[in-house]
């Protein structure tokens, strides 16, 4: 069993990164070479983490996606929100927009690549998405792919890949990741933290831990590309590859080596965290955001509606932070309640008025979810439990954004801040703008939406400290 260990203690025993000799460059000369698009199917909003000045797209209509594959940007985001789907209706999503995108591809003339973005802590529909994904593609394009590249690495978040085993930074400390309370998730529990065992336990031993291939430290910081290179072109039959990953110059070697292989005619599929994005679509790195980065000059900033739907330790701590702020109105929808359905409208009807209320008072609202967790007797009933939550949710948020439109949103959680966006807000398309904090990210609401030009930020649940959430508000009240 993988122990928790400090990390100055475990990082100084690791090889010296790779040294610097312009990779960052190599990359965007080799992406642009390829003219290949990257396109990033996220199964919730916080893959935008590491972004900025991309679209996303809550459809994957032909059309839609042939316009995108044309733009000139380097890469694309399709919000699929498949983390709060069963596994069944995750793999028909993927395979959907897998026929739709060879489609679009062809009316575009662009090439693609598909990067399958989930979660830090190995939460989500795997491997029935990527299996989806790639039984779809090779039949639409009748050519078959080498192997899925698995990088849950995550620098903002504190998500670490050492020796194949996956960890997260809890304050000091790497805990392994099968030993937090994310592999204790209602829905997608797990126990494994080497990956290799993990590939695994989630294939139910489809694939044994003994056929997964990895990408050592010291390939990637002794040898470098053509280390990595040389090993990806001997991976073919749809081979899992764990990925260690330290830091983005790991990231930036193991594209290298990737690129390389991928011209020579090797093809991968990419099911990884939202460091690899930026990497892979050779984005800049972008300071955090300011005040004056979210707003347009003059735009009032006041009254907002923080929305908190995730129930993760940390996310309520961050809640609890919140509230210390002067000017907060603090208002709690009633879980069992909500699920009542002779209670359920009588509640909203009551939370709405209190909500709107407050916003025309101009106190910035906190609208948050009873924090006790109603667990049903199954990960579907967990899943079916968490949406009937959210689309109340997303009921009540809608009808306040048409009675009282708050200047900026903030959802809290991964699939809350999906749903807010395309269901209460009506979002179809926005643009990222970048960080506001690590692993924070901020969208430009569309001109379709309830709150046109208006900043929406989305803050996954296992991100930040327990003052995250109140600094980023403060941040928005300027």
């Amino acid at each position: 069993m993988t122990t928790t260990q400090r990390k100055d203690d475990l990082f100084a025993t690791l090889p010296l990164p790779w040294p610097d000799v312009g990779l960052a460059a190599e990359i965007e000369r080799a992406v642009t070479a390829s003219g290949r698009k990257v396109v990033v199917l996220d199964d919730d909003p916080t893959g935008t983490q590491t972004v900025h000045d991309i679209d996303v797209l809550a459809t994957w209509q032909i059309d839609d996606l042939a316009v995108a594959l044309a733009d000139p940007a380097p890469a694309f985001y399709i919000l699929t929100n498949s983390r709060s789907l069963s596994a069944a209706q995750a793999a028909l999503i993927n395979q959907e927009i897998a026929h739709n995108l060879v489609q679009a591809a062809r009316r575009a003339g662009r090439e693609f690549v598909i990067v399958s973005r989930s979660d830090s802590t190995l939460r989500g529909h795997y491997p029935a998405e990527v299996d989806a994904l790639a039984n779809a593609l090779e039949a639409e394009l009748g050519r078959p792919y080498d192997g899925l590249l698995l990088i849950p690495f995550f620098l903002e978040g504190g998500r670490y890949t050492l020796d194949d085993v996956h960890y997260v930074l809890q304050g000091e400390r790497l805990v392994p990741a099968g030993e937090t309370e994310f592999a204790r998730d209602p829905a997608f529990a797990y126990h494994s933290s080497d990956l290799r065992r993990w590939v695994e336990e989630k294939t139910a031993g489809r694939i044994p831990a003994s056929t997964v291939a990895s990408i050592s430290l010291a390939t990637l910081r002794q040898g470098g590309p053509a280390a990595v290179e040389r090993l990806l072109r001997t991976v073919q039959g749809r081979t899992p590859v764990i990925v260690n990953a330290a830091a983005y110059a790991d990231l930036e070697v193991l594209v290298a080596g990737l690129l390389a292989a991928e011209q020579a005619g090797k093809r991968f599929l990419y099911r990884t965290a939202a460091s690899f994005v930026r990497v892979r679509s050779a984005i800049a790195p972008r300071g955090l955001l300011t005040a004056a980065d979210l707003f347009a000059p003059g735009a009032r900033r006041r009254p907002g509606l923080i929305v908190v739907g995730s129930h993760v330790a940390r996310s309520t701590d961050q809640w609890r932070s919140l509230l210390t702020l002067p000017e907060i109105a603090p208002l709690q929808m009633d879980v069992p309640a909500i699920l009542n359905g002779t209670t359920r409208e009588e509640a909203l009807q009551v939370l709405e008025d209190s909500v709107t209320v407050a916003l025309g008072q101009g106190q910035d609202v906190v609208l948050a979810t009873s924090r006790r967790v109603i667990v049903g007797g199954s990960p579907e009933d967990n899943l079916a439990i968490a949406r009937a939550v959210s689309e109340a949710l997303c009921a009540l948020v809608r009808r306040v954004v048409r009675r009282t439109p708050p200047a900026f949103v903030v959802a809290k959680g991964g699939i809350t801040s999906s749903d807010v966006a395309t269901q209460a807000l009506g979002i179809r398309r926005a643009r990222v703008l970048g960080q506001v904090q690590p692993g924070v990210p901020v969208w430009r609401a569309g001109a379709e939406s309830l709150l046109p030009g208006a900043p929406y930020v989305v803050f996954p649940g296992n991100v930040g400290t327990a003052d995250t959430l109140r600094d980023i508000v403060a941040q928005c009240r300027g």
